[in-house]
């Protein structure tokens, strides 16, 4: 019987029966978690739920990182549980990852009977203050009355203003404990309204950038989180504004839209990073002027005016003094000022289509494309995911990343034309996400084809979830890169430490490779494909894409020695970027 019938009848519902019925007015229909002592009253009532469908992660940071991939591909909240103690210090790592990336994730934690709290009870930690500095809201629920409230906020605050994470720790008592409850007395967990621009501000934004010689939109995951990629090309189109997409908004802008100049930053395009550093203004979208991209702050975009949209006021001048300080949703932002611009137009005399601006672009992004070298008869890495992104392009395809050089590879080398198909961690770059952030999407979007790229390091970290994802029937397809190393820090080891590569190969003598990934996923029951010669690439992604019926590994060794270019090195302007080890680019 469903929890909600006839809702206006008093019930006697337990606390867990509450909690899951919180969930689904909110419209939550998938979890992911691992059962536990302290909450087994909430997993003994999901049967009380068949519209909800529960998954069994592997480790609960799995758990964590499915329910922000799916939180990242769809937009809604993404919900893990997990019992006291471990399991929930389990889920650490994954809140702040999602609490980095503004990431919509509502962790529902087991604890301790409330007669226990503060003895060193076993499995009791006290996890909400644990969590405090990575959360929007964290709160313990020690009464079974009090459980609706406690959830329903915790919705509100995961998905009101800037998302984030938050946690609702509940002890086993008052998830047992059972009272009389009306849930049509419940109110529904509806975020608060998005904020609204200025209207004055507005205009002073639409004299800036009518003015403007050289602007530029900076565009960064509060575009997407948003749901603003409509007004941001309306706006680019209307005055043929540069585009730059940030790691986290990645799609937001096509790739292949001509204004688009690809990815700021560190690891960004030379014609990217060049046109922030020649501008005479930039707007900000949903960006909070992030070290990987500015490089040096102080040297960052050094003759700009600034325009800085933002939801969170916290970001507006914290970083760079902004000339127009707009705290607002992007979609409202954006559609307003794209609607002042036009409405000035007629009346901007000296109105033009940025001429030299764009010439000078142009030159910059014909001289220093994205590329690489072929090292002998080695795979290289760039040529993989290069191939993977050609051969798998479409609406309805999502990559996820772990963190390393193969994510600065996929944002480089894959085509991200779509918002919300391109899955990763950011600000916390979080090593091991690749693979129950996919197993997160593809149980979202069944119908989707979920790519996990990842790196052989990254992948041993919750490798594990392949389990997850052949118990689910989850068809993710995962591409490891298998350069038996921490590619990314020996590429630092090797650029910034004199070649002095310390504990970063992951291969010896005795094992070239360790473990055997191959032979690693054919024991959890994948389907299976080795690749080590370029011209086999391209038959074993398409094999591996055909594959519907249980999860597909693709291991392809690589070269170790490939390195991530462009590259601003760390804690230097962005006026020293470098295109090769010592080679500079002229701008």
């Amino acid at each position: 019987m469903n929890a909600l019938a006839d809702s206006r009848v008093p019930r006697q519902m337990s606390g867990a029966a509450v909690a899951l019925s919180i969930l689904q007015r909110a419209g939550v229909r998938l979890l992911f978690g691992i059962p536990g002592g302290a909450n087994l009253p909430l997993y003994q009532t999901l049967k009380e739920f068949p519209g909800m469908r529960h998954i069994l992660t592997r480790h609960e940071q799995g758990a964590g990182h499915a329910a922000s991939g799916l939180a990242q591909a769809t937009g809604t909240l993404g919900v893990c549980l997990a019992t006291s103690g471990p399991g929930a210090t389990n889920l650490v790592t994954a809140l702040m990852d999602a609490h980095m990336d503004s990431v919509p994730v509502l962790a529902i934690t087991g604890q301790v009977d409330s007669s226990l709290l503060g003895t060193a009870a076993f499995q009791e930690a006290d996890i909400c203050s644990i969590v405090a500095p990575v959360t929007k809201y964290a709160v313990e629920v020690t009464r079974t009355t009090d459980v609706a409230d406690a959830i329903g906020e915790a919705i509100r605050c995961a998905l009101s203003g800037r998302p984030g994470p938050a946690l609702v720790s509940i002890t086993k008592d008052a998830l047992a404990g059972t009272g009389q409850f009306v849930p049509a007395t419940w109110g529904d967990p509806i975020p608060a309204e998005p904020s609204q621009p200025s209207a004055k501000l507005i205009e002073r934004a639409s004299a800036l950038l009518l003015a403007a010689e050289r602007p530029i939109l900076y565009v960064g995951g509060g575009v997407i989180k948003a749901g603003a990629a409509a007004p941001l090309r309306e706006l680019a189109e209307t005055l043929d504004l540069p585009v730059v997409t940030t790691l986290m908004a990645r799609g937001a802008f096509p790739d292949v839209h001509r204004l688009h100049l690809g990815m700021p930053g560190m690891h960004g395009t030379v014609a990217a990073v060049a046109a922030l550093q020649a501008a005479d203004l930039v707007i900000a979208a949903g960006a909070r002027f992030d070290d990987r991209v500015t490089g040096k702050l102080e040297s960052f975009a050094p003759h700009a005016s600034v325009i800085h949209i933002d939801i969170d006021p916290g970001e507006l001048n914290r970083k760079r003094h902004a000339d127009v300080a707009l705290h607002a949703d992007c979609q409202a932002a954006l559609t307003a000022l794209t609607r002042q611009v036009r409405r000035s137009l007629p009346a901007h005399t000296t109105c033009r289509k940025l001429e030299d601006w764009w010439e000078q672009l142009e030159s910059w992004r014909q001289r220093y494309p994205l590329g690489y070298q072929n090292q002998g008869d080695e795979l290289m890495p760039q040529h993989v995911i290069e191939r993977l992104g050609v051969l798998t392009a479409g609406p309805n395809t999502v990559y996820t990343t772990g963190v390393g050089q193969h994510q600065m590879w996929a944002s480089q080398f894959i085509r991200h034309n779509h918002p919300r198909a391109f899955v990763t961690s950011g600000g916390a770059g979080t090593m091991g996400y690749a693979l129950p952030a996919a197993l997160g999407v593809q149980a979202a979007l069944p119908d989707a084809e979920v790519w996990a790229v990842d790196g052989d390091g990254s992948f041993g970290m919750t490798c594990q979830e392949l389990a997850t994802c052949l118990q689910a029937d989850l068809p993710v397809k995962v591409a490891v890169l298998n350069n038996a190393s921490l590619g990314m820090v020996r590429q630092w080891q090797d650029l910034f430490y004199g070649h002095d590569i310390v504990e970063t190969d992951l291969d010896s003598s005795a094992t070239p490779t360790s473990p055997d990934i191959s032979a690693l996923a054919r024991a959890y029951g994948c389907a299976v494909h080795r690749c080590d010669r370029p011209e086999d690439v391209d038959r074993v992604v398409l094999a591996a894409s055909a594959v519907r019926d249980r999860p597909a590994v693709i291991e392809f060794v690589v070269s170790k020695s490939a390195m991530v270019w462009p590259m601003v090195p760390p804690g230097v302007s962005n006026d020293e970027i470098e295109i090769a080890s010592g080679l500079r680019p002229h701008f």
